[in-house]
Protein backbone atom coordinates (compact mmCIF):
# COMPACT_ATOMS: atom_id res chain seq x y z
CA UNK A 1 0.00 0.00 0.00
CA UNK A 2 2.77 2.42 1.00
CA UNK A 3 4.72 1.48 -2.14
CA UNK A 4 1.71 2.29 -4.33
CA UNK A 5 1.37 5.73 -2.68
CA UNK A 6 5.05 6.51 -3.22
CA UNK A 7 4.83 5.57 -6.91
CA UNK A 8 1.77 7.76 -7.33
CA UNK A 9 3.54 10.73 -5.70
CA UNK A 10 6.56 10.25 -7.95
CA UNK A 11 4.35 10.23 -11.06
CA UNK A 12 2.65 13.44 -9.88
CA UNK A 13 5.96 15.19 -9.25
CA UNK A 14 7.29 14.05 -12.64
CA UNK A 15 4.13 15.34 -14.32
CA UNK A 16 4.57 18.81 -12.73
CA UNK A 17 8.22 18.86 -13.70
CA UNK A 18 7.32 18.09 -17.31
CA UNK A 19 4.70 20.87 -17.32
CA UNK A 20 7.17 23.34 -15.78
CA UNK A 21 9.83 22.42 -18.36
CA UNK A 22 7.38 22.79 -21.24
CA UNK A 23 6.22 26.22 -20.01
CA UNK A 24 9.83 27.34 -19.50
CA UNK A 25 10.77 26.29 -23.01
CA UNK A 26 7.78 28.19 -24.34
CA UNK A 27 8.51 31.38 -22.36
CA UNK A 28 12.27 31.49 -22.98
CA UNK A 29 12.01 32.52 -26.65
CA UNK A 30 9.34 35.07 -25.75
CA UNK A 31 11.62 36.52 -23.06
CA UNK A 32 14.50 36.77 -25.51
CA UNK A 33 12.26 38.48 -28.06
CA UNK A 34 11.14 40.98 -25.43
CA UNK A 35 14.70 41.76 -24.35
CA UNK A 36 15.84 42.34 -27.93
CA UNK A 37 12.76 44.44 -28.70
CA UNK A 38 13.24 46.54 -25.56
CA UNK A 39 16.91 47.16 -26.35
CA UNK A 40 16.06 48.26 -29.89
CA UNK A 41 13.26 50.48 -28.60
CA UNK A 42 15.67 52.22 -26.25
CA UNK A 43 18.08 52.84 -29.10
CA UNK A 44 15.32 54.20 -31.31
CA UNK A 45 14.44 56.65 -28.55
CA UNK A 46 18.08 57.67 -28.36
CA UNK A 47 19.05 55.84 -25.19
CA UNK A 48 21.30 52.93 -24.34
CA UNK A 49 21.96 51.15 -21.09
CA UNK A 50 25.47 51.36 -19.69
CA UNK A 51 26.78 49.33 -16.77
CA UNK A 52 23.14 48.48 -15.97
CA UNK A 53 22.58 51.97 -14.49
CA UNK A 54 19.81 52.80 -16.95
CA UNK A 55 21.62 56.09 -17.57
CA UNK A 56 20.27 57.60 -20.81
CA UNK A 57 23.01 58.22 -23.35
CA UNK A 58 22.91 60.72 -26.19
CA UNK A 59 23.52 58.97 -29.55
CA UNK A 60 26.98 59.57 -30.98
CA UNK A 61 25.58 61.41 -34.01
CA UNK A 62 23.83 63.95 -31.75
CA UNK A 63 26.82 64.78 -29.53
CA UNK A 64 27.96 68.40 -29.81
CA UNK A 65 31.68 69.16 -29.46
CA UNK A 66 34.17 72.01 -29.86
CA UNK A 67 37.20 71.90 -32.13
CA UNK A 68 40.66 71.73 -30.56
CA UNK A 69 41.18 75.41 -31.34
CA UNK A 70 37.86 76.34 -29.76
CA UNK A 71 38.69 74.29 -26.66
CA UNK A 72 41.97 76.19 -26.34
CA UNK A 73 40.23 79.56 -26.70
CA UNK A 74 37.67 78.70 -24.01
CA UNK A 75 40.42 77.41 -21.72
CA UNK A 76 42.21 80.75 -22.05
CA UNK A 77 38.96 82.56 -21.18
CA UNK A 78 38.54 80.39 -18.11
CA UNK A 79 42.08 81.21 -16.97
CA UNK A 80 41.42 84.94 -17.39
CA UNK A 81 38.16 84.73 -15.44
CA UNK A 82 39.79 82.88 -12.56
CA UNK A 83 42.60 85.43 -12.45
CA UNK A 84 40.18 88.34 -12.41
CA UNK A 85 38.13 86.68 -9.69
CA UNK A 86 41.23 86.16 -7.56
CA UNK A 87 42.43 89.76 -8.06
CA UNK A 88 39.05 91.36 -7.32
CA UNK A 89 38.42 89.16 -4.30
CA UNK A 90 41.74 90.31 -2.87
CA UNK A 91 41.16 93.97 -3.80
CA UNK A 92 37.80 94.07 -2.00
CA UNK A 93 38.87 91.91 0.93
CA UNK A 94 36.27 89.29 0.09
CA UNK A 95 38.76 86.47 0.52
CA UNK A 96 38.98 87.20 4.25
CA UNK A 97 36.65 85.40 6.66
CA UNK A 98 34.16 87.56 8.54
CA UNK A 99 30.74 87.53 10.14
CA UNK A 100 28.49 88.86 7.35
CA UNK A 101 27.12 87.04 4.30
CA UNK A 102 29.89 88.39 2.05
CA UNK A 103 32.66 86.90 4.20
CA UNK A 104 31.11 83.61 5.38
CA UNK A 105 31.34 80.52 3.10
CA UNK A 106 27.85 79.56 1.97
CA UNK A 107 27.30 75.97 0.80
CA UNK A 108 23.49 76.12 0.84
CA UNK A 109 22.86 75.92 -2.90
CA UNK A 110 25.73 73.66 -3.99
CA UNK A 111 24.84 70.39 -5.71
CA UNK A 112 27.55 67.77 -5.30
CA UNK A 113 27.56 64.78 -7.64
CA UNK A 114 30.24 62.45 -6.30
CA UNK A 115 29.64 59.76 -8.90
CA UNK A 116 30.45 61.99 -11.87
CA UNK A 117 32.78 64.34 -9.94
CA UNK A 118 30.98 67.56 -10.78
CA UNK A 119 29.85 70.32 -8.38
CA UNK A 120 27.64 73.31 -9.19
CA UNK A 121 26.56 76.37 -7.25
CA UNK A 122 23.07 77.09 -8.51
CA UNK A 123 22.67 80.82 -9.16
CA UNK A 124 18.99 81.28 -9.88
CA UNK A 125 18.15 82.96 -13.21
CA UNK A 126 21.59 82.10 -14.61
CA UNK A 127 20.78 79.04 -16.75
CA UNK A 128 19.56 77.38 -13.55
CA UNK A 129 16.64 75.55 -15.19
CA UNK A 130 18.94 73.98 -17.79
CA UNK A 131 21.49 72.77 -15.30
CA UNK A 132 18.93 71.66 -12.73
CA UNK A 133 17.59 69.41 -15.50
CA UNK A 134 21.11 68.11 -16.22
CA UNK A 135 21.90 67.45 -12.57
CA UNK A 136 18.63 65.56 -12.20
CA UNK A 137 19.62 63.40 -15.18
CA UNK A 138 22.96 62.71 -13.49
CA UNK A 139 21.05 61.79 -10.34
CA UNK A 140 19.19 59.04 -12.21
CA UNK A 141 15.92 60.65 -13.28
CA UNK A 142 15.05 59.92 -16.90
CA UNK A 143 14.77 62.90 -19.28
CA UNK A 144 11.27 61.82 -20.31
CA UNK A 145 10.14 61.83 -16.67
CA UNK A 146 11.69 65.25 -16.06
CA UNK A 147 9.93 66.70 -19.09
CA UNK A 148 6.53 65.37 -18.02
CA UNK A 149 6.57 65.77 -14.26
CA UNK A 150 4.73 68.59 -12.53
CA UNK A 151 7.13 68.42 -9.61
CA UNK A 152 9.63 71.23 -9.05
CA UNK A 153 13.02 70.16 -10.39
CA UNK A 154 14.85 71.71 -7.44
CA UNK A 155 12.80 69.59 -5.03
CA UNK A 156 13.52 66.47 -7.06
CA UNK A 157 17.22 67.29 -7.05
CA UNK A 158 17.32 67.76 -3.29
CA UNK A 159 15.98 64.22 -2.86
CA UNK A 160 19.21 62.99 -4.46
CA UNK A 161 21.58 65.83 -3.52
CA UNK A 162 21.47 66.52 0.23
CA UNK A 163 22.95 69.82 1.36
CA UNK A 164 26.58 69.60 2.42
CA UNK A 165 28.72 71.20 5.10
CA UNK A 166 31.79 73.23 4.16
CA UNK A 167 34.09 70.34 5.14
CA UNK A 168 32.06 67.90 3.04
CA UNK A 169 32.15 70.27 0.08
CA UNK A 170 35.90 70.76 0.26
CA UNK A 171 36.48 67.03 0.55
CA UNK A 172 34.35 66.43 -2.55
CA UNK A 173 36.27 69.14 -4.42
CA UNK A 174 39.47 67.10 -4.13
CA UNK A 175 38.46 64.93 -7.09
CA UNK A 176 35.67 66.99 -8.66
CA UNK A 177 35.24 69.99 -10.96
CA UNK A 178 33.37 72.93 -9.39
CA UNK A 179 31.65 75.54 -11.55
CA UNK A 180 29.39 78.57 -11.39
CA UNK A 181 27.45 80.38 -14.13
CA UNK A 182 27.71 84.18 -14.00
CA UNK A 183 25.22 86.59 -15.57
CA UNK A 184 25.03 90.38 -15.77
CA UNK A 185 23.45 91.22 -12.38
CA UNK A 186 20.95 93.72 -13.79
CA UNK A 187 19.93 91.34 -16.56
CA UNK A 188 19.55 88.53 -14.04
CA UNK A 189 17.50 90.74 -11.69
CA UNK A 190 15.14 91.79 -14.47
CA UNK A 191 14.69 88.17 -15.52
CA UNK A 192 13.79 87.28 -11.93
CA UNK A 193 11.39 90.23 -11.64
CA UNK A 194 9.51 89.26 -14.80
CA UNK A 195 9.39 85.57 -13.86
CA UNK A 196 8.45 85.99 -10.20
CA UNK A 197 6.41 89.21 -10.26
CA UNK A 198 4.97 89.88 -13.72
CA UNK A 199 4.30 86.21 -14.51
CA UNK A 200 3.85 84.94 -10.95
CA UNK A 201 1.58 81.93 -10.60
CA UNK A 202 -1.76 82.91 -9.02
CA UNK A 203 -1.81 82.53 -5.22
CA UNK A 204 1.89 81.54 -5.16
CA UNK A 205 4.35 82.99 -2.65
CA UNK A 206 5.66 85.48 -5.20
CA UNK A 207 2.15 86.47 -6.28
CA UNK A 208 1.32 87.34 -2.67
CA UNK A 209 4.64 89.13 -2.26
CA UNK A 210 3.96 91.20 -5.36
CA UNK A 211 0.54 92.26 -4.09
CA UNK A 212 2.14 93.25 -0.78
CA UNK A 213 4.66 95.42 -2.62
CA UNK A 214 1.85 97.11 -4.54
CA UNK A 215 -0.03 97.89 -1.32
CA UNK A 216 3.03 99.40 0.35
CA UNK A 217 4.76 101.21 -2.53
CA UNK A 218 2.19 102.26 -5.14
CA UNK A 219 1.17 105.46 -3.36
CA UNK A 220 4.66 106.59 -2.42
CA UNK A 221 5.22 110.16 -3.72
CA UNK A 222 8.42 109.21 -5.55
CA UNK A 223 6.68 106.33 -7.33
CA UNK A 224 3.10 107.41 -7.91
CA UNK A 225 3.89 109.11 -11.23
CA UNK A 226 5.37 105.85 -12.52
CA UNK A 227 2.66 103.59 -11.13
CA UNK A 228 0.87 101.42 -13.71
CA UNK A 229 -2.62 99.99 -13.41
CA UNK A 230 -1.46 96.43 -12.74
CA UNK A 231 -1.92 93.93 -9.94
CA UNK A 232 1.80 93.21 -9.91
CA UNK A 233 4.42 95.78 -8.86
CA UNK A 234 6.03 98.04 -11.45
CA UNK A 235 9.76 97.65 -11.89
CA UNK A 236 10.51 100.86 -9.90
CA UNK A 237 8.20 99.65 -7.10
CA UNK A 238 9.96 96.30 -7.03
CA UNK A 239 13.43 97.90 -7.04
CA UNK A 240 12.53 100.28 -4.20
CA UNK A 241 11.19 97.36 -2.17
CA UNK A 242 14.41 95.40 -2.81
CA UNK A 243 16.59 98.36 -1.83
CA UNK A 244 14.62 98.71 1.41
CA UNK A 245 15.19 95.01 2.12
CA UNK A 246 18.92 95.52 1.65
CA UNK A 247 19.00 98.63 3.87
CA UNK A 248 17.14 96.81 6.66
CA UNK A 249 19.43 93.80 6.43
CA UNK A 250 16.40 91.62 5.68
CA UNK A 251 16.51 88.21 4.03
CA UNK A 252 16.87 88.50 0.24
CA UNK A 253 14.96 86.00 -1.87
CA UNK A 254 17.25 83.47 -3.58
CA UNK A 255 16.11 84.69 -7.02
CA UNK A 256 17.17 88.27 -6.28
CA UNK A 257 20.20 87.84 -3.98
CA UNK A 258 23.66 88.82 -5.21
CA UNK A 259 25.58 85.81 -6.55
CA UNK A 260 28.69 86.85 -4.60
CA UNK A 261 26.77 86.50 -1.35
CA UNK A 262 24.95 83.36 -2.46
CA UNK A 263 27.92 81.29 -3.68
CA UNK A 264 30.81 83.13 -1.95
CA UNK A 265 33.27 82.52 -4.83
CA UNK A 266 36.04 84.35 -2.96
CA UNK A 267 35.92 81.78 -0.15
CA UNK A 268 35.11 78.60 -2.08
CA UNK A 269 37.26 77.44 -5.00
CA UNK A 270 35.72 77.41 -8.46
CA UNK A 271 37.52 75.59 -11.28
CA UNK A 272 35.34 77.08 -14.01
CA UNK A 273 33.39 80.30 -14.36
CA UNK A 274 30.86 80.00 -17.15
CA UNK A 275 29.16 83.17 -18.38
CA UNK A 276 25.67 83.60 -19.73
CA UNK A 277 26.91 85.55 -22.76
CA UNK A 278 29.20 82.74 -23.96
CA UNK A 279 27.23 79.90 -22.46
CA UNK A 280 26.96 77.65 -25.52
CA UNK A 281 30.74 77.31 -25.87
CA UNK A 282 31.37 77.37 -22.12
CA UNK A 283 28.94 74.51 -21.51
CA UNK A 284 30.45 72.38 -24.28
CA UNK A 285 33.89 72.96 -22.76
CA UNK A 286 32.66 71.95 -19.30
CA UNK A 287 30.87 68.87 -20.59
CA UNK A 288 33.97 67.79 -22.53
CA UNK A 289 36.23 68.27 -19.50
CA UNK A 290 33.93 66.22 -17.26
CA UNK A 291 33.62 63.38 -19.80
CA UNK A 292 29.82 63.68 -19.84
CA UNK A 293 29.23 64.60 -23.48
CA UNK A 294 27.03 61.53 -24.08
CA UNK A 295 25.00 62.11 -20.94
CA UNK A 296 24.16 65.83 -20.78
CA UNK A 297 23.86 68.49 -23.46
CA UNK A 298 23.89 72.31 -23.50
CA UNK A 299 20.12 72.56 -23.78
CA UNK A 300 18.58 75.96 -23.05
CA UNK A 301 15.40 75.75 -21.00
CA UNK A 302 13.04 78.45 -19.70
CA UNK A 303 14.51 81.11 -21.98
CA UNK A 304 12.23 83.87 -20.80
CA UNK A 305 8.70 84.88 -21.61
CA UNK A 306 7.34 87.26 -24.19
CA UNK A 307 9.65 86.47 -27.12
CA UNK A 308 11.34 89.89 -27.22
CA UNK A 309 15.06 90.54 -27.50
CA UNK A 310 16.91 90.88 -24.21
CA UNK A 311 18.44 94.26 -25.09
CA UNK A 312 15.04 95.80 -25.89
CA UNK A 313 13.55 94.50 -22.65
CA UNK A 314 16.52 95.79 -20.62
CA UNK A 315 16.12 99.25 -22.14
CA UNK A 316 12.37 99.33 -21.52
CA UNK A 317 12.55 98.45 -17.83
CA UNK A 318 15.77 100.14 -16.69
CA UNK A 319 14.70 103.38 -18.40
CA UNK A 320 11.98 103.53 -15.70
CA UNK A 321 14.58 103.92 -12.93
CA UNK A 322 16.17 107.17 -11.89
CA UNK A 323 19.93 107.46 -11.91
CA UNK A 324 19.88 107.51 -8.11
CA UNK A 325 17.84 104.29 -7.91
CA UNK A 326 20.11 102.63 -10.43
CA UNK A 327 23.27 103.55 -8.55
CA UNK A 328 21.79 102.34 -5.27
CA UNK A 329 20.96 99.05 -6.98
CA UNK A 330 24.51 98.92 -8.32
CA UNK A 331 25.90 99.32 -4.80
CA UNK A 332 24.19 96.09 -3.75
CA UNK A 333 25.30 94.15 -6.86
CA UNK A 334 28.70 95.85 -7.09
CA UNK A 335 30.71 92.73 -6.32
CA UNK A 336 28.85 90.73 -8.97
CA UNK A 337 29.70 93.45 -11.51
CA UNK A 338 33.34 93.58 -10.47
CA UNK A 339 34.17 89.92 -9.87
CA UNK A 340 32.58 88.72 -13.10
CA UNK A 341 33.56 91.68 -15.31
CA UNK A 342 30.31 93.50 -16.05
CA UNK A 343 29.71 97.21 -16.59
CA UNK A 344 26.89 99.51 -15.42
CA UNK A 345 27.57 102.33 -17.89
CA UNK A 346 25.15 101.18 -20.60
CA UNK A 347 22.37 101.16 -18.01
CA UNK A 348 23.20 104.63 -16.70
CA UNK A 349 22.79 105.97 -20.24
CA UNK A 350 19.08 105.12 -20.22
CA UNK A 351 18.32 106.13 -16.60
CA UNK A 352 15.80 108.85 -15.83
CA UNK A 353 17.21 112.13 -14.51
CA UNK A 354 17.16 112.50 -10.73
CA UNK A 355 14.60 114.85 -9.23
CA UNK A 356 17.14 115.99 -6.62
CA UNK A 357 20.90 116.01 -6.22
CA UNK A 358 22.98 113.98 -3.80
CA UNK A 359 23.00 110.70 -5.74
CA UNK A 360 25.72 108.11 -5.19
CA UNK A 361 28.27 107.70 -7.97
CA UNK A 362 29.48 104.55 -9.63
CA UNK A 363 33.15 103.72 -9.65
CA UNK A 364 35.03 102.24 -12.55
CA UNK A 365 37.81 99.79 -11.75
Amino acid sequence: MKLSKSLANCRTIRRYLLIFTAVSLLLLPLSLVYLVWNEQLQKIRGFEDINQTRLPLIPEYAVQTLTSQEMLQVEQRMDQRRERLKDKCSAYGLDVLGHDSWHTPNTWEFLVNKKYHIIWCNVFKAASSSWMFNFNVLAGYSPSYLRKTKKILLNLARERYPRVSLDELREAQNDSLTFIIARNPFERLLSAYRDKMVFALPYSFHDKLGRSIVRNYRKKPSLVARAPNTKYPSFPEFVNWLLDQVKRGSFIDMHFVAATSFCTPCLIRFDMILKFESLTEDQLYLIEKTGLKRVIAPVWRNMGKGGRKTHEIQHQFYAQLTRHEMLELYEYYKYDFELFDYDIQEYLQVARPDESSGSPTATNN
